[in-house]
């Protein structure tokens, strides 16, 4: 990997997207009349890119932390194969091939296996990442796998949005959800047993660090981060047009000092390879998108 590689960028009306398709497809940065919605860091180490905290890293073949026998990196296959993959798998590691869209308002980033992705993951696959600015506050954002092989395709992929937030600023800050229950993953890898969850957090409660808010049905109501501080909202449509459902969106920062805040939308739950939460078995020849779109409106 360069020491910077080669940045795309997209524009549209007064929004600017800037992705780097040949370090895991990572969007980094989202801006908005000049101002940041994605976080992306200052003084970025590209030399190990795939641990910078910001923009989007793309969660593929599967998400979070799966554990055999308490070693976390593994998984079992249903023959009781036990494979190595590491955490929130390989797809924010690897170079992408991209293509622009022909009006250059989106890009459509594709992996598909090699050699590398077929010791921990024996599948044949295509995976593409797609990010189209609809207008100057609207982000459409897609997530196609593909199985081109001759069996079942197990996966459940994933979001990992920094959203730019100041620190200072949580405590007047908040997230609004549909009706949810909450769960987190036990140190062993299980799922906790679901809690019934709230419609409105504040984004400085502990009790939403690093939790799984699982939605348990469809509803019109999106996903919402407020932060009145920077006179925005952040709005999630998780409910587009003939997309897979999403099972959870993840809650989470790294440190009381951060300057971000993460709001993931999620397929499955960790471990789902192993607990079935969110898991989907691709049939072979099939083709299925997790959609979303974000909007930006007044914090009102």
């Amino acid at each position: 990997m360069p020491t910077t590689p080669d940045i795309l960028e997209i524009k549209r009306d007064d929004a600017v997207l800037e992705l780097a398709p040949h370090a895991g497809a990572r969007l980094m940065t989202w801006r908005v009349g000049g101002e940041p919605v994605i976080f992306w860091p200052a003084a970025p180490d590209w030399s190990n890119f795939v641990k910078i905290r910001g923009g989007n890293p793309l969660l593929f073949p599967f998400l979070g932390r799966h554990f055999v026998d308490g070693q976390i990196g593994k998984w079992r296959d249903p023959e009781g194969v036990v494979h190595d993959l590491p955490m929130h798998g390989f797809a924010r590691n690897l170079p992408f091939e991209h293509r622009k869209d022909a009006d250059g308002h989106g890009v459509r980033m594709t992996l598909v296996d090699n050699d590398f992705t077929r010791q921990g993951y024996p599948f044949a696959f295509r995976f593409e990442a797609a990010y189209r600015l609809v207008d100057g506050v609207t982000l459409d954002v897609e997530l196609t796998t593909s199985n081109p092989g001759e069996v079942p395709l197990p996966y459940y992929s994933g979001h990992h949005f920094y959203f730019a937030l100041p620190h200072d600023q949580r405590g007047i800050s908040s997230i609004e959800l549909p009706r949810t229950e909450m769960r987190r993953q036990r140190d062993d890898g299980s799922i906790s047993e679901p809690e019934a969850g709230k419609m409105l957090y504040g984004i400085d409660d502990p009790a939403i660090l690093d939790r799984f808010h699982c939605f348990t049905g469809p509803s019109d109501q999106p996903v919402r981060l407020v932060t009145p501080g920077l006179k925005r909202a952040v709005n999630f449509d998780l409910q587009r047009p003939d997309s897979v459902p999403w099972y959870a969106v993840t809650t989470w920062t790294e440190a009381p000092a951060s300057d971000f805040y993460c709001v993931e939308p999620w397929v499955g739950l960790p471990d789902a390879i192993h607990n079935g939460h969110g898991l989907r078995w691709l049939a072979p020849g099939k083709t299925e998108t997790a959609a979303l779109r974000l909007t930006i409106s007044p914090a009102s």
